[in-house]
């Protein structure tokens, strides 16, 4: 199981974002967590991709790959290895700074193109 602060997380479990299953567990991430696969549901190469992008920049990540299994399911494995920080505390950050990027083009466009 993996830590994230006082929380364990285990295989097969999943993270709820608007009540909606979003992201499991789908492989045992092993005795230390640094090796893990998640299931992102409801995304495609769009997230799969910028998500990829951000984790490769962290320097305690080692490797990070993602796949859409078929392009009939509407879903992502995104597969994380890193140096020793557990792996799911590197995704949460990497969806920390997708966002804080998203807020700032998002921003930066309103100033550009006002109404």
């Amino acid at each position: 199981a993996a830590d994230v602060g006082k929380e364990r997380y285990k295989v097969g479990e999943s993270f709820q974002l608007s009540g909606e299953q979003k992201i499991s567990i789908a492989q045992d991430p092993g005795s230390d967590g640094t090796c893990v696969t998640f299931v992102i549901a409801n995304e495609d190469h769009t997230l799969g991709n910028v998500l990829r992008y951000m984790l490769m920049k962290d320097p305690e990540v080692d490797f990070c790959g993602y796949c859409v299994p078929h392009p009939s399911e509407k879903k992502i494995n995104l597969r994380i290895q890193t140096k020793g920080v557990p792996a799911v505390d590197v995704l949460v950050k990497a969806l920390q700074n997708v966002r804080e990027m998203a807020n700032h083009i998002l921003t930066t466009f309103d100033a550009a193109c006002p109404q």
